[in-house]
Formats: structure tokens, C-alpha cells, sequence
């Protein structure tokens, strides 16, 4: 990348650089972009620098199930066959300081903000689009950052020579630049659809961002929540957005519904037709452009169960989602008590959350198969009964194959590129904030309020996107009141909503109910062990951080 040469992370900064008296030493790069430049070119391709972060997020591969780590060890996942990094967040009492998905994050966040500071200082006052860019992913990051560490380091400005004096800062201070980056970017962005590329930052974004983080700073100081409030209604009502409610896209010809049309490779921008996105990263995969997928994204295999694991009558396929490995499986929670009492909503057909898989494979002429008296396959000869099973007839599966090999699974990550059957890394966009979610963010926001009937409506219209089909049979299918909102019935519907999208963990650290909420899970297989809710409500800050960090104490979250 053409911005390579700006990147420092706190890591970086405080703990590898040296410096040297020679100005015979000192590196003049002409083949790199410069920092301090305000250019338009120099500056496009720092901002590019940001987006690129983003994907080095998004497609973190060393650790397969990173992904795993901010779903797993909630009220929503439970843990899969194939474990790794993501085993401490469901058996917390292995979960330290050297955790590498935790090391990771915490050391691109601040990647974010620290090249951020760059452009800021650079261009603030003569560019206020650009500064403004940088500013929300400045306010993005350290939302992150306070949401599951608690105080941080806080940097307002570049650090440019060898630093090891980090001190961590009260969240009210670190909160007060966000407020400050978030409104400046507001004023600043674009507004959608006048951005120079569609998936570059608009004052949606900023807005959207901006209803989140102050709900969380409301838990400090309720003033916060009428601003909240304030940012997804400008969203809401700008006019610029709309739920989707009717199929559209490249997948007429095929079985689906209007709710799973979002989430297909090829649907998903806003120029493909999907009147919801507020946010998608945009991945170019095997497009010939500078960028596209960086690293190899996981998320697909980290949500899809082995289904190519199924050893007869079974090809991968897009419709089905191509290659997982089962690194997570829905808890009971959202396979079974989520959707209790909600008959024919949209977001739990077949099409989103997967029950059932057909056999498939082309050529496939049929087979008899042993089962138990359970209905679950076993070896041959040692059966009850055998059933003859032919194309397009429901799997029958072996009952380990239920763990590993076909479960309950969310749909949204799946996908498939016939020239790679194996399909290492997501050929798809990833949805990062739509409008569904901000109803949601404003629902919360009114409740907080104590406008339970503003709330309420907020989630009507949610409902009446999820059952308008099934509401010719039933009118009132789905209907909610005001007596029915609570913080735990908003936590429900954004499972219902939004799972898969959400990073879960955040969301219930954001709203202090991990604890409250982790006995929902109810796995049997793989339970939940080991939370402490005096610990691990927050995050350990990386042993590595600490040690190097010789000239001030950065302190370490309580029982870490």
C-alpha cells in the first residue's frame, strides 16, 4: 500500500521504534507518501490507509476463529467442534492477556487512531471533508476501545518518536473527543451517495456511530440518550433509506425472500438495489484493482457448519452457503426460545436460519440408510430400520454430525465461488450498519427515556417488515406494545435482527448485561464456564502493552 510508510500502532510506536543523532540516518522516502502532506492525492490515499484497517480487521486469518471470539461465550453462539483463539470466551477462566485475538484488536484500534491523528493534524483546517473521514474512525476506534477496556490511553494527537509512558485515561475524557470527532463529522461528511466512492464514509455513517456510542456514554450520564435519540432519527427521517420489504437483485429466479436478499453476494451496495445500507465494506474479489479482500476473511467459515463433511448426495452451493468448518453453533437461545410465540416471521424462514439441507449433488441416484430408533443415522448393519433417501430429500445425519457438521446456522456469511470449491476466505461485502439496526438504536434510546411507547413503535416497524407476509393470515402477528419493552425484549430483537451482523459481545459489554445475559445460552454440549462478573466484563489490556510500557504504569483490568 501506498501509505504503508504512515501506519503506527501504539504497539509500533512504544515498543519497536529507535532513534538515531545522525541526520545522515534520516530516511526521505520519494517513493511513499509523506505525513504532514495536505495534497489531495497524498491525503486520499492516507484516508484509503483507514478503510484499509478495516479490512485487516475484517480479514484477519492467522487466528481462524477470531470471529468466534465476539459471538461465542454470549447469550447468542456457543462454541463449535473447531476451536482455537475463541476457547477462553466460553471458558473464561482461560481467558488472559495473551489472548491473540484481544492483542490483535487493541493494537489495529489504535493503528486507526494514530493515523488518524496524522491526517487531522495535517489538513484540519484546510480540508474539513478529509479531517472529518478521519475523525470517524478516530471516534469509531476508541468507542471500541472504551466499550470493552474501560479507561485508555488517550491520544489527541501524533506520536511520532519512541514512547513507553502510556497511561490510561477516565472514560469521560476519551468519550469527550468522541463527542467532539462525531460531531465534527456529522457537519463535515458528505451525505450519502456523495461520497467519492460509495463505500467511503457519509454523515450517515458518523450519525449511526453516533447513536451507539452515546447510548453507552448514557450509562455514565443520561443527557447522552436524547442525543442518541437525535442521530437515528436524522438517519430515520432523512429520506435517503428504506427497509427492504420485496425481493430485488440477481436471485429472482431462485427460492428466497426479500429479508435473505440483502445479505447475497451481488445484492448487497446500495447500487445493487439495497435501500438499507447504511455502511457496507465493499470487497472486490477477483477484481484486478488495488485493494479488495486483504488477508483471507474468515466470518464464512467461522458461521457455516462443515457441510461438505456430509459424505454422500451433498455438493457445496451458494444457496446453501458453500464451505464452512463450524467454528461456532447458535445457543439454544436463538435456535430455540427467540423466535417462541413468533410464527412466520421472515428472519427465521429456512432461507436465514437454516434448519434443514437437502441432498444435492448432482448424479446423486439415492441410497438406503440405516437409522436409530431416533431417526438419526448410524453405521450400516447397525440400524433399526433403513430409509431410502433420493435428491432433494431432507439430510439424514449422524447424531455427532450435529455439532460439527450440520446444525442450526445463520445464513448471512454464506456464499460460494464455483472456480474455489474450497473457499478459504468470504467472496462477499460485509454489512457494517443498515437501517434496521438504527431502529433498534433509537428503540433503546427512547426506552432509555422512558418513552416505551416511542420505543415500541420503533420495533412495530421492524415487525411489520418481518411479518407482512404472514400478516394475511394473521393481522396483529408480531404486533408489540409498550407494556411489552424492556432492555432484555431489545436485546431479543436485535438477536433477531441483527444476528450475525452485531458483534454481540460489544453490544452486551455496551449495555453492561453480559453477565445477565450469558445463562441464556443454555448449551449443554459445550456450556459456559468459568465467568466472573467482577473480571470479565471487561477485556485484559495485552501483557505485551504493559511490559514494554517501562516509563508509567498501564494498569491491567481488575483480576487479569
Amino acid at each position: 500500500m501506498r501509505n504503508k510508510l504512515f501506519i503506527f500502532s501504539l504497539v509500533a510506536l512504544g515498543m519497536t521504534l529507535f532513534s538515531c543523532g545522525s541526520d545522515y540516518l534520516k530516511e526521505d522516502p520519494y517513493s511513499f507518501d509523506a505525513t504532514g502532506a495536505t495534497d489531495n492525492a497524498t491525503v486520499d490515499a492516507q484516508l484509503a490507509g483507514l478503510h484499509r484497517i478495516v479490512a485487516e480487521i475484517g480479514g484477519y486469518s492467522s487466528n481462524q476463529g477470531y470471529w468466534g471470539i465476539w459471538q461465542i461465550g454470549t447469550d447468542v453462539c456457543s462454541a463449535g467442534a473447531t476451536q482455537g483463539v475463541e476457547n477462553p470466551f466460553y471458558q473464561y477462566a482461560d481467558l488472559n492477556s495473551e489472548n491473540a485475538g484481544v492483542s490483535y484488536l487493541w493494537g489495529k484500534l489504535y493503528e486507526f487512531i494514530n493515523n488518524a491523528n496524522l491526517i487531522i493534524e495535517a489538513v484540519d483546517e484546510v480540508n474539513p471533508a478529509a479531517s472529518a473521514e478521519a475523525r470517524f474512525f478516530r471516534a469509531y476506534a476508541y468507542d471500541q476501545l472504551v466499550t470493552l477496556w474501560g479507561d485508555v490511553p488517550l491520544l489527541s494527537a501524533p506520536v511520532s518518536v519512541p514512547t513507553f509512558n502510556f497511561t490510561r485515561q477516565p472514560i469521560a475524557e476519551v468519550d469527550a473527543l468522541i463527542d467532539e470527532d462525531i460531531t465534527y463529522a456529522v457537519a463535515n461528511l458528505p451525505e450519502v451517495g456523495a461520497a467519492a466512492k460509495p463505500s467511503r464514509c457519509n454523515k450517515d455513517m458518523a450519525r449511526h456511530l453516533g447513536a451507539q456510542a452515546y447510548l453507552r456514554m448514557g450509562m455514565r450520564d443520561n443527557s447522552y440518550y436524547a442525543k442518541a435519540e437525535q442521530m437515528a432519527t436524522q438517519i430515520i427521517d432523512g429520506g435517503k433509506y428504506k427497509l427492504i420489504e420485496a425481493r430485488y437483485g440477481k436471485y429472482l429466479g431462485e427460492g428466497g425472500d426479500y429479508y435473505r436478499d440483502m445479505f447475497r453476494f451481488g445484492n448487497q451496495r446500495r447500487s445493487e438495489g439495497n435501500t438499507e445500507a447504511i455502511w457496507t465494506f465493499e470487497m472486490e474479489y477477483n477484481v484486478n484493482v488495488t485493494g479488495g479482500t486483504i488477508d483471507n476473511p474468515q466470518q464464512r467459515r467461522v458461521w457455516q457448519p462443515a457441510l461438505h463433511k456430509i459424505d454422500i448426495g451433498y455438493a457445496n452451493c451458494d444457496s446453501l452457503g458453500g464451505r464452512g468448518n463450524g467454528r461456532l453453533r447458535l445457543s439454544n437461545f436463538m435456535k430455540y426460545y427467540a423466535w417462541s410465540g413468533l410464527q412466520g416471521d421472515i428472519r427465521n424462514s429456512n432461507f436465514n436460519i437454516r434448519r434443514t439441507v437437502y441432498y444435492n449433488k448432482p448424479g446423486f441416484t439415492g441410497a438406503d440408510i440405516d437409522v436409530d430408533a431416533n431417526g438419526w443415522r448410524v453405521a450400516s448393519g447397525t440400524g433399526v430400520r433403513k430409509v431410502h433417501v433420493e435428491l432433494g430429500d431432507p439430510i439424514i445425519l449422524y447424531a455427532t454430525d450435529s455439532i460439527e457438521t450440520m446444525y442450526t446456522y445463520c445464513t448471512k456469511w454464506g456464499g460460494y465461488d464455483p472456480t474455489d470449491d474450497f473457499g478459504y476466505a468470504v467472496v462477499k461485502d460485509w454489512p457494517m450498519m443498515r437501517l434496521g439496526e438504527t431502529y433498534l438504536l433509537r428503540a433503546e434510546a427512547r426506552f432509555r427515556q422512558g418513552n416505551t411507547a416511542g420505543a415500541a413503535d420503533d420495533i412495530n416497524v421492524l415487525r411489520d417488515r418481518a411479518f407482512k407476509e404472514y400478516r394475511q393470515l394473521v393481522p396483529d402477528a408480531g404486533k408489540v406494545s409498550a407494556s411489552d419493552i424492556n432492555m432484555d425484549f431489545i436485546l431479543d430483537e436485535r438477536a433477531r435482527e441483527l444476528i450475525g451482523e452485531e458483534n454481540r459481545r460489544m453490544t452486551l459489554h455496551r449495555t453492561g448485561m453480559l453477565a445477565s445475559r450469558i445463562p441464556l445460552n443454555d448449551d449443554l454440549y459445550k456450556p459456559i464456564t468459568g465467568f466472573d462478573a467482577n473480571k470479565h466484563t471487561l477485556l485484559p489490556i495485552p501483557l505485551s502493552e504493559i511490559q514494554r510500557n517501562k516509563e508509567a504504569e498501564l494498569k491491567q483490568n481488575p483480576g487479569y
